[in-house]
């Protein structure tokens, strides 16, 4: 698992970081990347003793992103220095409440050198600037932090509608700066597994790439939606092969040019390190 590996990764598995039990057990729950995390789901007394059993099973080789707590908490600064000084390999480092570039820059250069960043865009601020996020050193893509937004504007966190604009706002950020697109909000009820689809279909229509997961039974779900299906895929194949020469073709009665061919051809290489999964509908 390597820093690009958390650029295409399709979910994201949080596990606290004082329980180190869950530690394998998140890593084979079938999630790209496993999130070890030392803010939210850690309570303030026990900050210390989750730093050191996270830098304890990285420095034992494996491999995992790094949920920090945030700018101006008491705990960042010894978050950070923990990982500047870790012996184990990191996949990326995740920054609550990411607001500002120079947040960001300062990150980086405190962090070994070719670390990546995924800022979570969780507040109104974040919001507003999310395009110098994106394009700020080292970020990977962006995630969005859908409830603590929620949270600060005092709505429901739950309608499509009410973040429909923040969403895009991410996706058009993401891909202006360059960086790969944005990972999608929890799906916080994790029993109902008809919301969790609707807020799948609705994040790939936008154009996420990537979902926060919270308890291992979403994980399945969330890569079959955030692959493209074989019929998508072999749509990738037949456009590729006819517009190789770069003019404009019909392919299933469609017209085809360049930038549907690049689509496809991006369609094509993200997913060619996982498995080829049916249609999303299909149960």
């Amino acid at each position: 698992m390597t820093t690009a590996a958390a650029e295409t990764a399709r979910t994201f598995l949080f596990v606290p970081g004082d329980r180190p039990e869950r530690f394998d057990k998140a890593v084979a729950a079938g999630a790209d990347m496993v999130i070890l995390d030392l803010e939210d789901a850690v309570a303030p007394e026990r900050k210390d003793q989750a730093r050191a059993q996270v830098r304890a099973w990285l420095a034992d080789g494996n491999r995992a992103v790094v949920r920090i707590n945030g700018v101006g908490t008491p705990w960042h600064v010894q978050d950070i220095a923990m990982l500047a000084d870790c012996p184990g390999p990191l996949a990326a480092v995740m920054i609550p409440k990411a607001e500002s570039s120079e947040q960001l820059a300062a990150l980086a250069a405190a962090l070994p050198v070719g670390t990546g960043l995924i800022p979570l865009i969780e507040t109104a601020a974040g919001v507003l600037e999310a395009r110098a996020v994106c394009a700020a050193p080292g970020v990977l893509r962006p995630a969005f932090g859908s409830v603590d937004l929620a949270a600060q504007l005092g709505i429901d966190h739950r309608p499509h509608a009410a973040f429909q604009h923040a969403r895009s706002v991410l996706v058009l950020a993401a891909a202006a700066a360059g960086c790969a697109a944005p990972v999608d909000g929890v799906t916080t009820d994790i029993t109902d597994e008809a919301s969790l689809r609707t807020d799948l279909e609705h994040a790939v229509v936008l154009g996420f790439t990537g979902k926060l997961c919270i308890h291992p039974r979403q994980v399945a779900l969330a890569n079959r939606y955030l692959s493209p299906s074989a019929t998508e895929l072999e749509w990738a194949r037949r456009v590729v092969a006819a517009g190789h020469d770069g003019s404009a073709r019909a392919v299933d009665g469609q017209m085809i040019d360049r930038p549907v061919v690049l689509r496809a051809q991006a369609m094509l290489a993200r997913t060619s390190q996982y498995p080829i999964v049916p249609d999303r509908r299909v149960q």
